[in-house]
């Protein structure tokens, strides 16, 4: 995969400022608490700085911002060309309310269940596998910000039962989609059980957003590429799905201690 040129950016930027602060590597790492294998990574461009590593660069060096814009962009950059726009759009939602018949839905995964789902049947390098997992754990700062989006989230029993990665793996992701729906007033996550049979919307997996305008858009992703939606007639097909959805779940209460249940049973 090609090389982010804000990766450079960023690299030199750390070097530099690091040899400002008259700071080895190993002296930066125990201030960011981080390794001082990943701070040498990240200087040669080996690895992709997380948001996390870059607010703490911002907090040592006091650069208001910087390095954390500057890895914004390298998420934009590295981000695959499709979903691009999509990126753009959930960023800005008020709300989203997700669908999905097969597995998490990304801005709920670990980054264990994220790289154990990448990395099933081969077909993306190591390197890519690592930035597209960095690029979907920041995507979920929207669900701790300021103002987050009202994420609904409607998954189907069998995303709970499907196994993704070791069973420590669906355990410790299970046990993140209770804490999230328990502590995160924003969250709201509900299940479709086994006896809905079948229902509306289990052909595939859809995104609705809202704008801070209120207008709704659609994405539905595919095996190799994603499209967003936004004329009126597919709209309101896709909503009228929805609601029959929503109408087969069960309650925010139930769902989230059928989860837990089953998050017992991943041994």
């Amino acid at each position: 995969m090609e090389r982010s040129s804000m990766l450079d950016h960023f690299a030199e930027e750390l070097r530099l400022t690091r040899a400002g602060h008259g700071m080895s590597q190993a002296a930066l790492a125990e201030t960011l608490s981080y390794s001082g294998a990943l701070v040498a990574k990240v200087e040669t461009c080996e690895r992709r700085p997380s948001l996390d590593f870059a607010r703490r660069c911002d907090t040592v060096f006091t650069t208001d911002g910087r390095f954390e814009r500057i890895q914004r962009r390298i998420s934009r950059e590295t981000v695959v060309p499709w979903f691009r726009d999509w990126a753009g759009i959930e960023q800005e939602a008020t709300a989203l309310r997700t669908f999905e018949p097969l597995c998490i839905p990304g801005l709920l995964q670990t980054e264990a269940y994220a790289h154990a789902l990448l990395s099933g049947g081969g077909l993306f390098a190591p390197d890519e596998i690592e930035q597209q997992v960095t690029t979907r754990l920041d995507r979920q700062a929207i669900l701790t910000r300021d103002r987050p989006p009202l994420l609904t989230a409607v998954i189907d029993e069998c995303v709970l039962r499907r196994q993704i990665g070791e069973p420590e793996v669906m355990r410790e992701q299970l046990r993140h989609l209770v804490k999230a729906g328990a502590t995160l007033p924003r969250v709201r996550m509900q299940v479709v059980p086994f006896s809905a049979g079948a229902y509306p919307g289990i052909n595939g997996p859809f995104v609705i957003a809202t704008s801070p305008h209120g207008e709704d858009v659609v994405y539905q992703e595919g095996q190799l590429h994603g499209q967003v939606v936004d004329r009126s007639d597919y709209l309101r097909q896709i909503i009228e799905v929805w609601e029959s959805i929503r109408g087969e779940t069960l309650s925010q209460q139930q769902s989230l201690e059928l989860i837990a249940e089953v998050a017992e049973t991943w041994i």
